[in-house]
């Protein structure tokens, strides 16, 4: 799993957008400052006992591709729903088990983080965290998600309201308290 600056360049979301030009990556202790955990897992029994740990009754399978999705004007608007910023009310737990994506999270300052993830890649993005996905330019992945209850997938776009958000308070709360090491 590769994370770096996003560039903000204009061009395909898909592309990797790199803004570093010596391919220098973020560490993970950078992404835990975020909330944010990655790992990799080579057995779906890994993370069989990362979702009992953490509660996790519930899984589905998504796959995003044209053919998946039916066609591929189907498949583009969906991806640009997906690019979306927003945040979701609950802990969100991706673990890829085909294809490679983008993770866009919102870093210190407002810049995005962009994680790359592939085939074993396992993300955790906590409830709050301003985020956005898309597929590469291979235009397929395939993802298993985790659900403590039955299995939603709400987004909560961005707009100054959404700032007052409880989860998003308590993200906030907690980041601030991870910067100031309490």
């Amino acid at each position: 799993m590769k994370a770096y600056y996003y560039d903000d360049l204009p061009g395909d979301q898909r592309l990797p957008h790199d803004s570093s030009s010596s391919n220098s990556t973020i560490p993970s202790t950078h992404l835990s400052n975020l909330g944010v955990e990655t790992n990799h897992h080579p057995s779906l029994s890994s993370v069989d006992e990362l979702a009992s740990s953490r509660g996790y009754k519930h899984r589905d399978e998504i796959t995003i591709s044209p053919s998946a999705m039916g066609s591929s004007e189907t498949y583009h608007q969906k991806l640009q729903i997906f690019f979306q910023e927003h945040m979701h009310e609950d802990e969100e737990i991706r673990y890829i088990l085909d294809g490679t994506g983008y993770f866009d999270v919102r870093g210190e300052d407002e810049k995005w983080v962009r994680i790359e993830v592939q085939k074993g890649d396992l993300i955790v993005l906590p409830a709050g965290i301003w985020h956005r996905f898309t597929t590469d330019m291979g235009d397929y992945i395939k993802a298993m998600r985790l659900f403590k209850d039955e299995p939603k997938w709400t987004p909560l776009n961005r707009n100054p309201e959404m700032e007052k958000n409880p989860f998003r308070v308590e993200y906030l709360r907690t980041r601030s308290q991870t910067a100031g090491g309490d």
